[in-house]
Formats: structure tokens, C-alpha cells, sequence
């Protein structure tokens, strides 16, 4: 006979309800269906703060991957940053070189192309390196040109600073002769006509200017841009007033088309000083200076003996 279980069902007097009876098979199934369910739920559980934890995991490992990111984003700004003063630095280099030149030029120092001998490789300046290139494409090789030419602006600066300390050594004794070397702008203004040759605006023929015309409005200062003498002041005809200064060591100036003249022959002048007024006396196309620099009697290009 099959073993049976009784649940007695009593209500609030004690008093028995309802007899119900089970089998031992079905409370052994009821059993292990409940021990199931619970495994089921234990293991969902587990395998619910399983993947939470994986889930925050993840969030912290692509924020940490973000912070990296961004990391690397700045690295590449700052590279590119990097890259662009090492091109202004050869910029200002050869500007230093191309003033040095210019300063050999107006104390009639030897004047050699020292631009070639700055940098050690190829004897010229490299080319610019590309700041605005994909780093992530190119990071490597960006990285490799910067290294290089960091020693090639290295060398070049070395080149520089020699240069430059002989060139000191040289003007202590030509003090005098800088003092009388023209070296300011004459007037303000923008340069209309240069020194060279061109087709006469009033001839149509092709003929040498031999200064420079600086343009800008009637009344306009003009300055002398060294010391010495004024050796000629009135109207010269075609270039109407005109004021002549003699620098010493064979350097002249001439100052044409003037509504003004300020200064009188036989006067001396500083450099700086006023001397004259723009205008547009004798054949001109509008107010301007025509503003002549020789020396020993040859005309030479004004642009020169122009420093500031």
C-alpha cells in the first residue's frame, strides 16, 4: 500500500474544515520541483550581478579609454603647436641672417650668402613641416622630421651667433660710418614705384629708376635717415623742390617732388630730423617722395639702407 500524507485544514474554533491527502511521489515531486525553482533563481541571480559587474566594468574601461583618448588628442595638439615654432624659428632665423646682411651692406663690410651655409643639410632651409596632417596617419614621421630639424636649427643657430659676433667685432671700428649711413625710412607711406628699371610713366620708355617713390598724402614729414650736410635745397626742374644731404664716406641722399623744404644748404641734420614736407612739385603723378641713395656718385637700391 502506497504511503499517504494528510493535511487537515482547522478554521478559527478548532474545528476541522478540510482533509486533504497527498501521495509520497507527488510531495517528493512538489519537493523537487521547489528545489528547482530556487536553484533556477539562485543561478539567474548570480548570473544578473554577474553581468552588472560587467556592465560597470565596461563603463569604466571606455571611460578610462575616453580620458586616453583624450590624452592623446592634446599630445597631437601640442606636437602640431611644436612643429609650427620650429618653422617660425627658421622664419626668424633667416629674417636675422637677411638683417645681417643688410647691416654688412651699409657698413661696406664683405657680404657673403650666408643663408646657404645655415643649415647643414642641403645648404638651404628645409621645407616647412605640415602642422595641419592627420596625426594618427602620419604621427610617426611628423615626429622624425621635427627631430631632424631641431638639429638643423640647432647648427643654424650656431652659424647665426658666430656670425653675428664677428660682424660686432667689425662695426667697433665703424662707428662713424654707420652714424652717416642712412638706415631710416624717409617718409610713411607704401613704395609706388621702386628702384630698377621700368616704363616711364610720362615717356613710355623703358628707363632706370634710380631711387625709390614712397606715396602718401600732401604735407606728409620726411626725416633725414642719417646725419651730414645739406649740400642742396631749391627746385631742380623735373623733380621739382629737391634737398640734397651728404653722409661723408661717399654716401649722398637725394629727396625729390617736395611741397616743403625745411632745411637750407650749408645745414647740418640728425638723423630723425625733419627736413621736408611731401608734395608734388615737378613731374609727378601725385604727392609722393622720390628718395635716391648713392654712393661714391652710383645710385644703389634705398631698400637696402631701410632697417626699420
Amino acid at each position: 500500500m502506497r504511503k499517504q500524507y494528510t493535511l487537515l485544514i482547522i478554521d478559527d474554533k478548532g474545528s476541522p474544515v478540510r482533509e486533504t491527502r497527498f501521495s509520497k511521489h507527488l510531495v517528493w515531486l512538489l519537493t523537487a520541483m521547489l528545489v528547482a525553482c530556487l536553484s533556477a533563481l539562485g543561478a539567474g541571480a548570480y548570473e544578473y550581478a554577474r553581468l552588472y559587474s560587467s556592465v560597470a566594468d565596461k563603463a569604466n574601461l571606455q571611460a578610462e579609454l575616453n580620458e586616453h583618448q583624450a590624452g592623446i588628442e592634446e599630445q597631437r595638439k601640442q606636437i602640431q603647436a611644436f612643429a609650427q615654432s620650429i618653422n617660425e624659428l627658421k622664419s626668424n632665423l633667416l629674417a636675422l641672417n637677411g638683417f645681417e646682411s643688410k647691416i654688412r651692406i651699409m657698413a661696406n663690410l664683405e657680404h657673403k650668402d650666408d643663408q646657404a651655409a645655415l643649415f647643414s643639410i642641403g645648404g638651404s632651409m628645409p621645407e616647412d613641416l605640415e602642422t595641419d596632417i592627420a596625426l594618427n596617419e602620419s604621427h610617426d614621421r611628423l615626429v622624425r622630421q621635427m627631430h631632424d630639424q631641431i638639429s638643423q636649427v640647432n647648427h643654424a643657430t650656431a652659424v647665426q651667433h658666430k656670425s653675428i659676433e664677428a660682424l660686432l667685432g667689425s662695426l667697433k671700428d665703424k662707428r662713424n660710418l654707420l652714424v652717416s649711413t642712412p638706415s631710416l625710412r624717409p617718409a610713411t607711406g607704401w613704395v609706388s614705384s621702386g628702384f630698377g628699371y621700368r616704363v616711364s610713366p610720362f615717356t613710355g620708355r623703358r628707363e632706370l629708376h634710380k631711387g625709390v617713390d614712397i606715396a602718401n598724402r600732401q604735407g606728409t614729414p620726411i626725416i633725414a635717415p642719417a646725419d651730414g650736410l645739406i649740400t642742396f635745397a631749391d627746385n631742380k626742374w623735373l623733380i621739382g623742390n629737391m634737398i640734397t644731404i651728404d653722409h661723408g664716406f661717399g654716401m649722398v641722399t637725394n629727396y625729390g617732388h617736395l611741397h616743403k623744404l625745411l632745411k637750407k644748404k650749408g645745414e647740418r641734420v640728425k638723423r630723425g630730423e625733419l627736413i621736408a614736407l611731401m608734395g608734388t612739385t615737378g613731374r609727378s603723378t601725385g604727392p609722393h617722395v622720390h628718395y635716391e641713395v648713392r654712393l661714391n656718385g652710383v645710385p644703389v637700391n634705398p631698400e637696402n639702407y631701410i632697417l626699420d
